[in-house]
């Protein structure tokens, strides 16, 4: 959406036309709302703009069919490093010498993922946040064998679609979520320890650090289960590091398919 919306052809890749279909649908509501701040005062610029903008978006469930006239790709599948290699590794073969691959990653690291093409140079991270329309931040991740010249490609683009990018090496979970992950385990850790009840560290979090979630809603809205899936790797990476320790309560939530706002209980219950 916001590579189309700042005049980026752009080709939308999924499993199925079931999937693509809702994804359509998915952009074209987001950007009315977009228009309806943007455009307020003038709803046929709005309607103009939409227009534009949905022309700039095709869609496939063929990633190696569209990929040989591709500039960036920019893959944000499930995280799992052996899926997201194989698909990097198909789309090697058939990918234009010139093209950039970046991962949109929060948690893997982009060096592991890189390792699986020929294009080591011309490979790199570039990761946006949630929701992506709305939030400013992309962390452009160089790896020690992106060249310059990707690097600066990476800055380019996360800026002609508007966004404020920041650099970072290839450490785990970059600046954001290497900061936030640990702060969200050691708020659980307060509340399991019995310091404190969850509600109170919530609203202590957002009057006390202006933060607009405490760590639980936060924690809920982005799901136990990727909490976890992070944790538990960095954990691996780094067995030792007390603030990468996994925590029973967490662990138990997620046994008990209590992945937060998705399923309607985490931490809070959700109607």
């Amino acid at each position: 959406q916001v590579a189309a919306a700042s005049g980026h052809t752009v080709v939308l890749v999924d499993q199925s036309d079931e999937i693509l279909k809702k994804s359509t649908k998915g952009i074209e509501e987001s950007l009315k709302r977009v228009t309806k701040k943007k455009f307020a005062d003038k709803p046929e610029a709005g309607a103009e703009f939409i227009e534009k903008t949905l022309k700039n978006i095709t869609t496939s469930t063929d990633a190696v069919a569209v990929v040989h006239s591709t500039d960036l790709v920019i893959e944000a599948i499930v995280e799992n490093q052996e899926v997201k290699n194989e698909l990097f590794k198909r789309l090697d073969k058939f990918a234009p010498e010139h093209t950039i691959f970046a991962s949109n990653t929060s948690s893997l690291q982009i060096t592991g993922l890189a390792n699986s093409t020929t294009r080591q140079d011309r490979f790199g991270g570039l990761h946006f946040f949630n929701p992506v329309p709305m939030m400013k931040l992309v962390e452009v991740i160089k790896t020690p064998m992106t060249s310059q010249k990707t690097f600066e490609s990476l800055v380019d683009f996360s800026k002609a679609v508007g966004k404020s990018p920041v650099s970072c090496k290839d450490t785990p979970g970059f600046i954001v979520n290497r900061l936030l992950v640990p702060y969200m385990m050691e708020a659980v850790r307060l509340f399991e320890r019995g310091d404190a009840s969850k509600e109170d560290i919530d609203v202590a979090m957002k009057l006390g650090a202006g933060y607009p979630m405490g760590p639980f809603e936060l924690l809920d809205y982005v799901g136990l289960d990727t909490s976890k899936y992070i944790i538990d790797g960095w954990h691996s990476l780094e067995p030792n590091n007390p603030l990468f320790a996994p925590s029973p309560l967490l662990n138990k939530l997620v046994e008990e398919k209590k992945l937060g706002k998705k399923t309607g209980e985490g931490f809070y219950k959700y109607k």
